[in-house]
């Protein structure tokens, strides 16, 4: 599940290394604090993204391309034709195009998250989740559209 969040937001092996070392020192510091008024999971990941967006954000990164061993498990078990293979690597190139909170999202919607549980995660209420996701699907056709006819 970390390395989920490390591969989203990070390219370089060695940022991903990083980024991981510093979500455990996090979730080290935090772990005392944790209430249990949520799954530990829900706390887990809420911790990840907020170290992984913070992390982000104080180095201004922006993230150029998703690799192919970066996507889902998942996906990679799947054999696709080379149209579709296509499609997904702009998919993914969209996805760069997003902002950070845009990206948990498509995350956590992406692994089968349920609206409440994201709201637990991300801390925005369920019906705002499923405004920002309407707009991201519009974003990401959009984009998709524009990387498949060479805009961006």
């Amino acid at each position: 599940m970390l390395y989920k969040v490390c591969n989203l937001y990070c390219t370089s092996d060695y940022d991903k290394q990083d980024l991981f070392q510093e979500i455990v020192i996090q979730l080290w510091g935090a772990y005392p604090r944790f209430r249990g008024d949520s799954k530990f999971s829900t706390w887990l990941y809420r911790i990840a993204l907020n170290t992984a967006i913070s992390d982000l954000r104080k180095q201004k990164k922006i993230i150029k391309s998703v690799e192919p061993e970066l996507l889902p498990t998942e996906i990679q078990d799947i054999q696709y034709s080379n149209e579709k293979e296509e499609r997904l690597q702009q998919l993914y190139k969209a996805i760069n195009h997003l902002t950070e909170i845009e990206r948990a999202i498509v995350m956590l919607y992406l692994e089968d998250k349920s609206y409440e549980e994201m709201e637990e995660i991300l801390g925005i209420n369920q019906n705002n989740l499923r405004v920002k996701m309407n707009r991201i699907k519009e974003k990401l056709r959009k984009l998709t559209k524009s990387v498949e006819h060479g805009v961006r």
